[in-house]
């Protein structure tokens, strides 16, 4: 017979098998409202530097090079990113009259500060993004390899006179230190951990923004092999259903819409990224906000 002690495990939680944070669901937290409408829509751009060599310790980014060195062809459609893509999405943000946070890369901000300079003349933000696309995170990096790498990127970014609140990983992968290291380097907020719709706080400080990758353009188009329109048709669905929920419930909701300027930059895709900014713009329901002005109206309500 089977001991009854074989199936007790001590460090069971509620949820989840951590004491990171409070787990709770959706449903069961008090409602927020947003400074304007009911639906935070939140872009952010990911404006990425690869370096033509690789690093593979402790993992490839996403979107990395392919093929043999020089792999001129993926390292040139990168930069046409930085160079085309991220100018229009410059300018269809500012015709929409919507604002966005830039995970942006130090040696984006060192290499291009004509393009630095033109978000934030564009009253975006800027969080921080890695050193380069080299500076990927996991738990093999080790802990002293981590926090230099989170604070040469602050301390690169303040370099170019950024000083960012939020922090994206590449591949929004984590170490089981990475939370503790964020707020030991000063972050306010972090974008990975994407098992929600609203902003939750860890016990350590650290706010969590999630920014689902499953509307992303890379997921939708390059993974899934999907047409731009069908992207922005995703996400006018996913919008009209969380109109419509919190609506119901009496609670704001987020829609957050991660884009690459070197996916939907191109001159065949932006147009639906213009039309769809156009559409939301027009819905009552809809704030467009960059991830720092969430966070914002998130502790306002979280203090009351």
């Amino acid at each position: 017979m089977l001991d009854p002690a074989y199936l007790h495990y001590p460090h069971r939680r509620h949820g989840y098998d951590h004491d990171l944070y409070d787990w709770s669901a959706l449903h069961q937290r008090p409602p927020l409202t947003w400074p304007k409408g009911s639906v935070a829509v939140w872009i952010c751009v990911s404006l990425e530097y690869f370096p033509i060599l690789p690093t593979d310790k402790p993992f490839r980014a996403p979107g990395h090079m392919q093929t043999a060195y020089p792999d001129f062809r993926h390292y040139t459609a990168r930069d046409y990113g930085n160079r085309i893509g991220a100018w229009r999405f410059l300018e269809a943000l500012s015709t929409a009259g919507a604002t966005a946070s830039f995970a942006t890369n130090a040696a984006v901000a060192e290499r291009l500060p004509d393009l630095l300079a033109a978000v934030q003349t564009g009253g975006h933000e800027v969080i921080a993004h890695s050193t380069d696309m080299n500076g990927t995170i996991d738990a093999t990096l080790g802990q002293d390899a981590e926090r230099a790498l989170i604070t040469e990127t602050r301390d690169r970014l303040a370099d170019c006179g950024v000083q960012p609140d939020g922090w994206l990983s590449i591949a929004r992968s984590q170490s089981f230190h990475t939370a503790d290291l964020l707020v030991e380097a000063g972050y306010r907020y972090a974008c990975d951990w994407v098992n929600d719709e609203l902003p939750y706080r860890f016990r350590n400080g650290l706010i969590n923004l999630p920014l689902n990758h499953e509307l992303s353009d890379r997921q939708i188009i390059t993974v899934q092999q999907q047409s731009a329109d069908s992207w922005a048709q995703s996400l006018e669905d996913a919008f009209d259903w969380l109109a419509a929920e919190a609506a119901a419930t009496n609670c704001a909701r987020m829609l957050p819409i991660h884009i690459t300027p070197y996916i939907m930059g191109l001159p065949y895709r932006i147009a639906a990224f213009e039309r769809l900014l156009a559409r939301l713009a027009a819905r009552s329901e809809c704030w467009f906000a960059p991830g720092g002005a969430i966070v914002d109206a998130f502790v306002a309500q979280e203090a009351e």
